[in-house]
Order: C-alpha cells, then sequence, then structure tokens
C-alpha cells in the first residue's frame, strides 16, 4: 500500500523549528498543528510564524487547525501557501463552504474527527474534501497513547471512502508507532502522523524509514 509520513513538529525543538523541518526532508510533508488554547487547552503558534516556517520548508505544509471560529481563520492559513489545511468539523459552522474556500484558495481540504465524534454524519460530503483525519488520541497534547478503539472508526471511514469513489486520504493523529501504524494501516488508513516516534529518534530519517516500511508490512483486506 502506498502511505504518506508526516512528522508532527509539535515533538520538534522550538528553538531550532528550521533546522528541525530540514531533518525531515525525507517525509512527504510536515504537520504543523496549531491550537489556540480554546478548542484545545494547549497554545502553540499562529499564522504569522507559520507563514515564516513555509518560507523556509523544504517540503510541504499539512496544516491542522485546532482553533475555535474555524470558518474565519482556516482560509488564511492556505492564501500564506499551506498546501493542506485541515479543520475540526467540531469547530466548523459550515465545513462543505469552509472546505471549498480552502480549495478555491489552492489548498487541499481537509477535515478532523475527534475520538468521540461519529464518522457517520459527515460521509456524504466526503466528496468535498481531500483528506479525512480521524484523530486517535485527544487532540491538544503530543506523547499521548495510540487509542485502540479508534479502530472501528477508521475501518468504516475506509470503507465509506472507498464506496464514495472520492479521492480522499485516510489520516491518522495521535501515538503512531511502529507498532501502531501497523494496526491503523490495516484499518485502512493511508497517511500516518508521527511525532515523538520522530522526533524523539536519535536517526529522524531512519524513524521516517521505519514507519513507512512498518506501514507497508500491514495485512491488506
Amino acid at each position: 500500500m502506498t502511505c504518506l509520513i508526516h512528522p508532527s513538529i509539535l515533538s520538534a525543538d522550538f528553538s531550532q523549528l528550521g533546522k528541525e523541518l530540514t531533518a525531515i526532508s525525507t517525509a512527504d510533508a510536515a504537520h504543523i498543528d496549531v491550537m489556540d488554547g480554546h478548542f484545545v487547552p494547549n497554545l502553540t503558534w499562529g499564522l504569522p510564524v507559520v507563514k515564516r516556517l513555509k518560507e523556509v520548508s523544504p517540503i510541504p505544509f499539512d496544516v491542522h487547525l485546532m482553533i475555535e471560529d474555524a470558518d474565519r481563520w482556516a482560509p488564511a492559513y492556505a492564501e500564506v501557501g499551506c498546501e493542506s489545511v485541515t479543520f475540526h468539523a467540531e469547530a466548523a459552522i459550515a465545513p462543505i463552504k469552509l472546505a471549498r474556500t480552502l480549495r478555491e484558495s489552492g489548498a487541499k481540504a481537509g477535515m478532523a474527527l475527534r475520538p468521540a465524534t461519529g464518522v457517520e454524519p459527515y460521509m456524504d460530503m466526503l466528496s468535498e474534501l481531500n483528506m479525512l483525519l480521524i484523530m486517535t488520541v485527544e487532540p491538544g497534547f503530543g506523547g499521548q497513547a495510540f487509542l485502540n478503539v479508534t479502530l472501528p472508526k477508521i475501518k468504516r471511514a475506509a470503507a465509506a471512502i472507498e464506496g464514495s469513489g472520492a479521492e480522499v486520504i485516510l489520516q491518522v493523529d495521535g501515538g503512531i508507532t511502529e507498532e501502531t501504524i501497523v494496526r491503523a494501516a490495516e484499518a485502512g488508513a493511508t497517511c500516518f502522523v508521527a511525532g515523538s516516534s520522530v522526533y524523539g529518534a536519535d536517526d529522524l530519517e531512519a524513524a521516517i524509514a521505519g514507519l513507512r516500511r512498518a506501514a507497508a508490512s500491514a495485512p491488506t483486506h
């Protein structure tokens, strides 16, 4: 299976973010967690920092907005050149309109679901999305353990995507290691966000390669 690895800079050295992006240049994209301290209890960076990092990054940006009022703020990240922008379904008033606005602005449109948010209410809008993100931990902090209870939802989402005929990437984020990536891939995920398992390694390139091999080894149905 084809798999995408998106290391999360939430686990990087914040004082060396330019170098930390260069260190993951063999990945498919950098996962950029934007948190506002309201939608989630953590606070990271905002548009000016993301814009500047985008200017020096050797790889595309996969921005994950864990913020309130996503309808207002998400398009700005597309406008500064971020290749993919993901908003939370729980924070969007008009998710279809927002997805279309992001795509019209030149970015891929992603939508994220917290672990307890069902995928079924959103199945009819898969054709409006480029990516669906299933959170495999509660959003807000890195280093959490993978929640196995999300595996059935990943399977349902994968089946819905296949049945729709839409070309939608199924991403998972939270607790991804060489062990848990196999479970997530077997359930149908195709894109994997990994933070501490990459940035906590001595050799980041080897860690990325190891995740790719593990995902590719997952049984397919």
